[in-house]
């Protein structure tokens, strides 16, 4: 009786670790589900595996930071590496909620990098509320991390 305890007791604590390291995420999906991987990244380390025109199958965890006011057709996402990704849904199929900004998301979908004209940097920006002047200030093309989701879970809590 003695073994079993001993073995239920480490069995409790082996399975208290386990749950304790893996995060949960709860929420609401927009676009398609999919079930959140471990490895589902924390950091910009996806965009470290591919070249300028190439893309990789992923996931990626953030907070959101900006989502856009007239749609909630894109959104910007801090990572823990204090990068920031550029994301679109794939085939414009779906918008997230515009209030979603500061809460937690996890995004399943394509990494890439991308060379943003002038004239969608100052799109976005004028999205973003941006005034005549600092839309101005726009003068070149910039090289972003971007992201095409075809599936987001943003949390419940942020």
């Amino acid at each position: 009786m003695r073994i079993f305890n001993t073995f239920t007791a480490v069995f409790l604590l082996g399975l208290l670790f386990v749950s304790c390291k893996q995060e949960t995420f709860q929420g609401d999906y927009f676009g398609e589900e999919f079930e959140v991987s471990g490895k589902a990244s924390k950091t910009s380390a996806p965009f470290d595996q591919i070249k300028t025109t190439d893309s990789i199958q992923t996931q990626i965890v953030g907070e959101i930071k900006e989502v856009c006011q007239s749609k909630g057709c894109w959104m910007k996402v801090q990572l823990d590496s204090e990068d920031e990704v550029f994301v679109r849904f794939k085939d414009y199929g779906f918008f997230v909620p515009k209030d979603a900004a500061g809460k937690k998301v996890v995004m399943n979908g394509a990494a890439f990098f991308e060379e943003m004209s002038v004239e969608e940097q100052r799109h976005y920006a004028e999205d973003e509320g941006a005034s005549e002047d600092e839309i101005a200030l726009i003068t070149t093309p910039k090289k972003t991390l971007r992201f095409e989701a075809d599936g987001v879970l943003i949390a419940n809590q942020p």
